[in-house]
C-alpha cells in the first residue's frame, strides 16, 4: 500500500476532500490543474499554502482534491483548507513530528482558517419578517 492520507476542508456547505500521496508534485482539483481554477481572482487563495511552505514541500507529493457543495468562494476556501490539512497530516504520518510542527506553525501564523474550520452557518429565516432577524415594517395608521 502506498503512503497516502485523506483530509477534508469545509466552508459553509462546501466540502473538499484531499488525497495526499507520494508522486511528482501534481495538484489537481476535480481533475483539473490548480492553474485553471475559477474564479481567477480567488486562484491566489488556493496557492497560499503552497507559497507559504515553499514548492519544495510539495515536490514529491501528489494531491487530488474532490470538492462539492456551496458556491465558488466557499469551494475555494474549502480547497485551500483541505490542501493545508492534508500536507500537515502527511508529514505527521510519514515524515516526522518536528517538520509537521514547523509546517503547522507557519500555516497558523499566516491564517488560522487554513487548518481550523469556520463554524459560522446561515441562520434560518423566521416568520414575521423577510429574513432571519429583520422584521416587517409596522404601520400605526
Amino acid at each position: 500500500m502506498s503512503a497516502a492520507v485523506q483530509c477534508f476542508g469545509r466552508k459553509k456547505t462546501a466540502t473538499a476532500v484531499a488525497h495526499v500521496k507520494r508522486g511528482k508534485g501534481q495538484i489537481r482539483v476535480n481533475g483539473t490543474p490548480l492553474g485553471l481554477i475559477e474564479p481567477e481572482i480567488l486562484r491566489h487563495k488556493v496557492y497560499e499554502p503552497i507559497l507559504i511552505l515553499g514548492k519544495d514541500k510539495f515536490a514529491g507529493l501528489d494531491i487530488r482534491v474532490r470538492v462539492n457543495g456551496g458556491g465558488q468562494t466557499s469551494q475555494i476556501y474549502a480547497i485551500r483548507q483541505a490542501i493545508a490539512k492534508g500536507i500537515v497530516a502527511y508529514y505527521q504520518k510519514f515524515v516526522d513530528e518536528a517538520s509537521k510542527k514547523l509546517i503547522k506553525d507557519m500555516l497558523v501564523a499566516y491564517d488560522r482558517t487554513l487548518l481550523v474550520a469556520d463554524p459560522r452557518r446561515c441562520e434560518p429565516k423566521k416568520f414575521g419578517g423577510p429574513g432571519a432577524r429583520a422584521r416587517y415594517q409596522k404601520s400605526y395608521r
